[in-house]
């Protein structure tokens, strides 16, 4: 089971601990994943509205890259997942802008033939590695532990370009938590827009989606809010502080990684998680659910 690993820019920097959990994560479970060499920024959902042939070109030479390895194409990042299936959804139903592109290509010696998947990593776990596997991985179950989970927008709309699940009453996050013994709350935000790509133009708003979400989590009972995508563990994390000036909120809400949470379970250390130096929000609390 290999996979080409597009890590996107946020992995590289801002959420390097998720890069770092995914590699653990993976190697705990025997998924061969590999960083693609010369991979480029996916466009972030922002820079199609400047120029949409130089985006759909560019995720086109992603793909490409993956494609030339014989594997599919896996991201951690809900926004990379919806940018570059977007950009493989229309290169294979438009030849004409199949052709424009594959012209664009050709000029670095590659051509986008439409072989390789584009998959996130929590699509990877549930239909490929199989849950029952997991469970079987699980040497430190997280009994006890209440998981509010958030989805993240770009993993679940639109939905003609994820496609996964019910984008309405999705289930893959809860399952996966399940699998490694915590319990999912039914988060009555899950499906929620945590508004990180609107922080600068519209801050107040986003501050009240933001604090409202952490304050909800922390009424329902949730030891922790665990999301698939880094840009949203960001979001509830590095703002959760300023939010509560918009939602008054007393408890201190971890905000985790999928990665971290299944690592967790497989006996990976929180400081072998970057749980320990990379969270604003202290995660500390979570450790007597592992022992450490």
């Amino acid at each position: 089971m290999k996979y080409a690993f597009f890590p996107g820019c946020v992995l590289e920097g801002a959420a390097k601990e998720d890069f770092i959990a995914t590699v653990a994560v993976a190697k705990k479970l025997g998924i061969q994943i590999e960083e693609l060499e010369g991979w480029t920024c996916c466009g972030a959902s922002h820079v199609q509205d400047v120029d949409p042939l130089a985006v759909l070109a560019t995720n086109a030479r992603n793909i490409a890259l993956a494609e030339a390895q014989g594997v599919q194409l896996m991201t951690v990042c809900n926004t990379c997942t919806l940018m570059l299936r977007e950009a493989k959804n229309e290169l294979d139903r438009d030849e004409t802008q199949r052709a424009r592109v594959n012209n664009i290509l050709g000029q670095a010696g590659l051509k986008y033939k439409g072989t390789s998947d584009v998959t996130h990593f929590l699509w990877v776990l549930i239909r490929d590695y199989g849950l029952n596997n997991l469970k079987a991985k699980v040497v430190k179950p997280l009994s006890g532990l209440r998981v509010a989970e958030y989805y993240g927008c770009h993993l679940l709309r639109p939905a003609e370009e994820t496609g996964f699940e019910d984008f309405q009453i999705p289930t893959s996050l809860a399952d996966v938590i399940k699998a490694i013994g915590a319990t999912p709350i039914d988060f009555s935000r899950k499906l929620d827009c945590c508004g990180f790509h609107a922080v600068y133009p519209a801050h107040d708003s986003v501050m009240q989606m933001t604090g409202s979400i952490n304050a909800d989590a922390a009424k329902e009972g949730a030891d922790c809010v665990v999301t698939p995508c880094p840009l949203c563990q960001m979001q509830l994390d590095m703002f959760q502080k300023e939010a509560k000036q918009y939602v008054p909120n007393d408890k201190d809400m971890p905000i985790i990684h999928m990665s971290q949470l299944i690592g967790l379970a497989l006996g990976i250390s929180p400081a072998e998680l970057g749980m320990t130096k990379r969270h604003m929000t202290s995660t500390v609390a979570l450790n007597r659910f592992v022992g450490a």
